[in-house]
């Protein structure tokens, strides 16, 4: 029967119950991915009463609280799919998604309202964040439950494409509006478009939704009495249990999720932000990548089926911590090659006493550095400057010397900012990459040499993503029971995905504020991955042969099972 399973077609209920979970992932991820899309332009429209670096650190202050909030929600919306159903759930998280999005786009600005646009913005966003903490688990587990044994790795890789089509989705549609109605017109109004039709996709996601029945292992379950009265207990207050979930943390989840968020957000942040590519053509070469790539979550969801969840994932994380440093630096030379030569060939030193020197970890954006020396070096990350620090005990203040010239005084300096920026570029440090480089104009000038080389290592790195990615919910699901799944596996699918995941933007960013080296964020994931796949290689078990329906007479797992697919291994 298991032979059967494997090799018959996929049946119309079957296809039914991933569409329908896949697009309504695909809407919810849509809402989610367009505020860091526009993260600046927000940035200016509700904290427009702070200065552009201030509102910068508001904007990305709400933008990380949708994933700090997100275990949050993975414990409430667990927790209520695991007591009353998966369906209802999945309709309570796709409608409190959808109308916080849509709200977004009728908000008045700060410049109407005041500091109450900035409050209910934030507000919005912890919303959002609680409804993406409920969605993914109860996807998951509702596509698995309906998976036949052999085949879930297949079949929930469908899901794992949702994350990158709503990505996909919010980047065509921000494009799309920019090109119909301008650049101008889009800074002053257009924005709200992409936000405002979400009601449509909210519309389709509920009808879609509607339409489905229940999951059948968990209305058995319940029909027999045997569903868990009090998951959150279950899962995290006994051992047993809480134990899987701290190795599925660590030893899974951690290092996808630093794999996802290099490939994807970081790989976007880099470009624009420390290449300084226009955002036109880093949205075009992002979008262009996650095309081409994607379906490697199919195929390795598909050959996890057969090899293991383990080898791929923890493969995945290893290329990638071996690779990301030749990747990213081959990045640089293409998307921006004087920025590239000014690296190594244009000397900046911070002089400066280094005890007065803060570590510039900020992931709410609440803190405040002031000190000269931090002043300093925020001030040439900013600019993409690689440094380095000479230490002076007992000097006061901070200066910068570009070349061998004077030193541009930090404190007490109003004009810091400015004469640094003016003296970089006269040393040979652009302000921006070089357009007859890099600047696509359309979505086909991806066969000029640059974009496509540059297209290329996207869409490794998107590649390295789907490995890790494409098994990740198979696995999960198949390490936890039927009473308690939804649970157990959103919590550290979403405290690995939206804290480790998450913060890797401030993250990055203060470890090249630190260092003065635009390459060094990168250790951030690749030391994360490192331990995921020691600590996923010794305490993690392979489960792709294990059968989620076999549980003991209580609803809880089969401890046989566990120890047998341990000892296989």
């Amino acid at each position: 029967m298991a032979m059967q399973a494997q090799t018959a077609p996929m049946t119309r209920e079957e296809r039914k119950v991933i569409l329908a979970s896949s697009l309504g992932t695909v809407f919810e991820w849509y809402d989610f991915y367009l505020y860091g899309s526009l993260a600046v332009i927000i940035g200016a429209k509700f904290f427009s009463m702070f200065d552009e670096t201030t509102r910068n650190i508001f904007a990305l202050l709400a933008f990380a609280a949708g994933f700090l909030v997100r275990p949050f929600g993975a414990l409430v919306f667990g927790r209520l799919g695991d007591l009353v159903g998966r369906k209802y759930t999945f309709l309570v998280t796709i409608v409190i998604m959808g109308a916080s999005t849509f709200v977004v786009g009728i908000l008045p600005t700060s410049d109407q309202i005041g500091i109450s646009a900035a409050i209910i913005l934030i507000i919005l966003r912890c919303l959002q964040g609680l409804a993406l903490g409920g969605e993914y688990g109860g996807a998951a587990t509702y596509v698995a439950e309906h998976a036949p044994n052999g085949r879930r790795g297949f079949y929930t890789s469908f899901i794992q494409i949702t994350a990158t089509a709503g990505l996909f989705l919010s980047l065509l549609v921000i494009l799309g509006v920019r090109s119909i109605i301008g650049e101008q017109a889009f800074l002053e109004w257009g924005w709200r478009v992409p936000f405002l039709v979400s009601i449509l996709l909210l519309a389709i996601s509920v009808w879609i939704r509607m339409q489905m029945n229940e999951s059948p292992a968990f209305q058995k379950m319940k029909e027999e009495g045997k569903h868990s009265k009090a998951p959150i207990g279950e899962a995290f207050g006994q051992w047993k249990n809480a134990k899987i979930a701290l190795f599925a943390l660590l030893g899974l989840v951690m290092g996808q999720a630093v794999v996802w968020y290099t490939g994807q957000f970081y790989a976007l942040f880099f470009l624009g932000n420390v290449l300084k590519v226009d955002g036109f053509t880093t949205n075009m070469l992002i979008a262009w990548s996650l095309l081409l790539g994607s379906g490697g979550f199919v195929f390795f969801g598909w050959l996890s089926d057969k090899v293991g969840r383990k080898p791929i994932i923890l493969g995945g994380c290893l290329i990638a911590a071996l690779t990301y440093f030749p990747l990213f630096k081959l990045m640089s030379a293409e998307a921006n090659p004087a920025l590239h030569a000014a690296h190594q060939n244009i000397p900046v030193q911070v002089v400066v006493d280094q005890s007065r020197c803060s570590f510039q970890f900020n992931p709410t954006g609440t803190a405040r550095f002031t000190e000269p020396c931090d002043v300093a070096k925020a001030a040439l990350a900013r600019l993409s400057v690689n440094y380095r620090v000479q230490n002076e005990p007992g000097r006061q203040g901070a200066g910068v010397v570009i070349a061998g010239g004077p030193a541009i005084e930090a404190a007490g300096n109003p004009q810091f900012a400015a004469q640094l920026q003016a003296a970089v570029t006269a040393a040979g440090y652009p302000l921006a990459a070089n357009p007859s480089v890099v600047r696509m104009s359309g979505p086909f000038d991806i066969f000029r040499e640059q974009p496509a080389v540059l297209i290329g290592i996207l869409t490794l790195l998107v590649i390295y993503v789907t490995m890790v990615y494409g098994p990740i919910a198979a696995a999960l699901v198949e390490l936890f029971p039927t009473r308690i799944r939804y649970t157990s596996m959103s919590l550290p699918y979403h405290i690995g995905n939206g804290w480790f995941g998450g913060l890797m933007p401030a993250t990055a960013f203060a470890m090249i504020a630190q260092t003065g080296d635009v390459y060094y964020g990168l250790w951030y994931p690749i030391v994360i991955a490192l331990a995921t796949v020691v600590i996923g290689l010794f305490m993690v078990p392979e489960t792709k042969d294990r059968d989620i329906f076999a549980e003991n007479a209580d609803g809880s797992a089969s401890t046989a099972n566990f120890r047998g697919t341990r000892a296989a291994e």
